[in-house]
């Protein structure tokens, strides 16, 4: 037994070798006969095998590096042994080959992780980001050497055994395992939980960052110690120089070519293999320096101007390094663990044991340090489990450690098993107790009807490209209407992103100026476009006194980015999202749909919207100058027509406006109610019943609107139409569109209860705009003006089903007050 313990870390394999040609440069033997196909069957197999796993995983939002150190458990010996699927996969004959093709992959990943990295960022951190993070480096560190005094006095096992691995490089290491944090993974978690744009993401996404460039800095300076002892100091200085001469040497230079040969379209394959290569040569030169080769390559990296080139970059090689080779790498510590093995002979209870305490200095220091900044305990455990998060770098160092025999197994096995078992349960973790619609939903919003008119207005505008924010712009200035009324404008840019890289890049369009000083370099399109974006709003901002704007963007994919739209206007309490339509007007007047994503985006927002919503239609209106808007709104009835009339009356304050109100009354057959489609389980009494209340509210809300408005005001007109029939409708639109309106104002439609509106619907292209704002918005009615729908936050969002249906879930369960406000009880 004392021998299996003292010899089981060495592993001796034996094989033949076939010598073709023998030369003295060529000595093995021809690749094409057993190691390329054996290469391109591990390559295939972990493709396959980690995709699968990726996408069983990721319902629960799993980064990649979990499935793929679990395909590389599953075809390990400890599973798999001898079988004829090892024996294919993972023959010992192929071992070393597999291990320097997959470090290959390895360094280009690396090389990644430095391109994302933004210099920057790191040296400008607020002190709140940059002292968190040292926490959470430092205190792991110390706390991590107390957990493997612990597990040494704990493990069963020989003294002459255990006394092998109690020194100060096993004590280095482990230490150094749980102070890491991985930024890529904590970005790729933050962005699927759609945690990205809140403020505890911020704060996470900027102290990972933080935490991730010490960690490599400490990995440079003290593995080097770990492994070759006192002689590591001339590695060391003489990596320290290295990197000296490259910054203040070569990046200039660099900097310079990259940005000539983007900003003139130059790029081209041949172009770009140079610079990947640069980063094989940095691994080369702090290779022979004695240094890890993958500290060059995230050198190389960081010196990298960020921009258009980068962007081009990582679009066209990604899939080299990160999805084809770099999961040989993780798949083989997968292959090294033991994890069945450990647990037979420590025992369960002591490898819980030890997974519980890895994980605790991570939050207990990041509790520490947030609550010296006042922010909630919650908060901080967030923040440490995230923090938990781990990635490249401490896979790396256990490996550096396993083929340097300074780890037991039983070390090896339980800190891979902790890195694992943290990075699977963080998202799982956080999705469950810091859910930010859930803390939002907790306070009810004022809906504009009831915005007091000294409140400030709080305006979240959703724009996709510049020509939208041009448009938005006048409604916006017709919004800002008094110096007693302040506005604040939180201008969001909505940009598609897609792929591996999701959360690499997304964590860098909003730092467009701190990328420019990177040389200059071209910025992406969407880069260029919120610096278009920005520039528009700032010129609103500047012209108004009294109002203030935010610009930045969320990047995400497009069937999910209404989270990222509903967790800003949580943090950003707005009372009105602004939408754009997803067609627009060309040279003759006519829309034409620009992209269908973004009627989806539109619908998923009306669904459930955290706030009031309008849905903007522009043909022209950001042609104006200036604002000298006419403004019709048409009044039908319901909370979204109250709602309405509540915006075109804060834009009738503004002195450019000259707003008319239209009241459309219905008799006869028009006025029969629709008790199916709404109240379907309410039944047609309660539908009646509370349709008169809501008869009662609009009464109440119009004539508080002509008492105290029409009355008083020369610019505001009040008129009445009656309708009948559902043939009346269209008569009455184009008798309005008569008169050459720039604005329509108009409710959903929620709450009107109308049987002919509701078999209207049914026909209606484009059912987010409810019936009268479709009708509006089609090009066979001829209209030239522009349109604002909006949709009153508490009384429910809409359902959209593939035939243009609506149906509205409402939400009240409490009856309206008599202040026409809608109370809402939300669960």
């Amino acid at each position: 037994m004392a021998d299996q313990y003292v010899k089981r870390h060495v592993t001796t394999g034996c094989y033949n070798v076939d010598v073709s040609n023998p030369n003295d440069i060529w000595k093995s033997e021809t690749v094409l006969f057993f190691y390329l196909p054996t290469l391109a069957a591990q390559v295939a197999f972990m493709l396959l095998s980690t995709r699968f796993f990726y996408y069983i995983l990721k319902p629960l939002n799993q980064p990649r590096l979990v499935s793929e150190i679990l395909v590389g458990f599953l075809i390990s010996p400890e599973l798999f042994g001898s079988s004829a699927l090892s024996e294919i996969l993972t023959p010992l004959k192929s071992v070393v080959t597999t291990e320097t093709i997959s470090y290959v992959g390895l360094v280009y990943s690396v090389f990644l992780a430095g391109v994302d990295m933004n210099f920057d960022t790191i040296l400008r951190a607020r002190k709140k980001a940059a002292s968190i993070a040292i926490a959470g480096v430092l205190l792991p560190m110390i706390l991590g050497g107390f957990i493997y005094y612990l597990a040494l006095k704990m493990y069963k096992g020989p003294a002459e055994y255990l006394a092998m691995f109690d020194t100060t490089k096993a004590y280095m290491f482990w230490s150094l395992t749980l102070s890491v944090t991985g930024f890529p993974m904590v970005s790729h978690i933050l962005a699927d939980l759609k945690l990205l744009y809140t403020g505890l993401g911020r704060v996470a996404l900027t102290t990972a960052m933080i935490t991730d460039f010490y960690n490599w800095v400490l990995f440079a300076l003290l593995i080097p110690f770990a492994i070759n002892g006192k002689i590591a100091i001339y590695s060391v200085v003489s990596t320290i120089g290295f990197v000296v001469f490259c910054f203040v040497v070569v990046r200039p230079y660099l900097v310079q070519i990259i940005v000539r040969k983007t900003n003139q379209n130059e790029w081209d394959n041949h172009g770009l293999f140079f610079v990947v290569m640069g980063a094989y040569a940095c691994a080369l030169v702090t290779d022979l320096l004695g240094t890890h080769p993958v500290i060059g390559a995230l050198m190389y990296g960081i010196m990298i101007p960020r921009g258009k080139f980068t962007h081009l970059l990582i679009e066209k090689s990604e899939d080299f390094g990160v999805v084809y080779l770099a999961p040989l790498f993780f798949g083989s510590c997968g292959i090294r663990l033991r994890a069945i093995y450990v647990i037979k002979t420590q025992g369960f209870g002591l490898v819980l044991g030890l997974l519980f305490l890895a994980c605790i200095p991570k939050i207990l220091s990041t509790v520490l340090a947030t609550r010296f900044y006042g922010m909630s305990v919650l908060d901080g455990v967030s923040i440490g489990l995230l923090m938990n998060t781990k990635g490249i770098l401490p896979i790396l160092m256990l490996n550096s450690a396993w083929d340097k025999q300074i780890l037991s197994v039983e070390s090896f096995s339980i800190l891979t098993v902790a890195i694992l078992i943290m990075t699977m349960l963080v998202p799982i973790i956080i999705n469950a107790i810091y859910k930010p619609r859930r803390l939002y939903k907790q306070n009810k919003l004022k809906t504009i009807q009831n915005l007091k008119s000294e409140t400030e207005l709080r305006i979240l505008a959703c724009v996709h490209n510049p020509r939208q924010a041009t448009g938005m712009v006048n409604v916006l200035d017709a919004c800002h209407t008094t110096k007693l009324s302040p506005l604040r404008v939180f201008a969001l840019q909505l940009v598609e992103l897609s792929g591996n890289t999701t959360s690499l890049l997304a964590s860098h369009i909003n730092q467009h100026n701190q990328q420019q000083s990177g040389g200059g370099q071209s910025l992406t399109k969407a880069q260029e476009d919120l610096e278009s974006i920005t520039n528009i709003f700032q010129t609103h901002t500047g012209a108004n006194e009294n109002s203030s704007v935010e610009t930045f963007a969320a990047a995400s994919s497009y069937s999910t980015i209404h989270e990222d739209i509903y967790n800003v206007s949580q943090e950003k309490q707005a009372n009105l999202i602004l939408l754009p339509f997803h067609k627009q007007s060309n040279i003759e007047g006519i829309l034409e749909t620009i992209n269908t994503g973004f009627q989806d985006i539109n619908r998923n927002v009306l669904s459930d919207a955290p706030c009031s919503v309008g849905i903007f239609v522009d043909r022209g209106l950001g042609s104006l100058f200036k604002v000298n808007l006419r403004v019709v709104m048409l009044f039908i009835g319901g909370p979204d027509d109250r709602e309405a009339l509540a915006v075109a009356w804060r834009m009738s304050k503004h002195q450019g406006v000259q707003l008319s109100v239209v009241r459309i009354l219905m008799f006869g057959e028009a006025a029969e109610v629709d008790a199916i489609s709404h109240f379907e389980s309410r039944g047609l009494l309660s539908a009646v019943v509370d349709n008169e209340k809501q008869k009662e509210f609009d009464d109440e809300y119009v004539s508080a609107f002509r008492l105290k408005a029409v009355s008083n005001e020369d610019s505001i007109e009040y008129s009445e139409k009656e309708v009948h029939c559902r043939e009346d409708v269209p008569e009455v639109l184009n008798e309005v569109d008569k008169i050459g309106y720039d604005l329509y104002i108009l409710g959903h439609g929620a709450g009107r209860n109308s049987l002919i509106l509701s078999e209207l619907m049914h026909w209606a292209d484009c059912p987010e705009l409810g019936v009268i704002g479709d009708m509006l918005a089609s090009n066979s009615f001829g209209s030239c003006s522009s349109i604002l729908v909006v949709q009153q936050y508490g009384f429910g969002g809409m359902v959209f089903d593939n035939n243009n249906a609506i149906q509205h879930h409402p939400r009240e369960e409490v009856p309206p007050d008599n202040s026409g406000a809608l109370s809402v009880k939300v669960e």
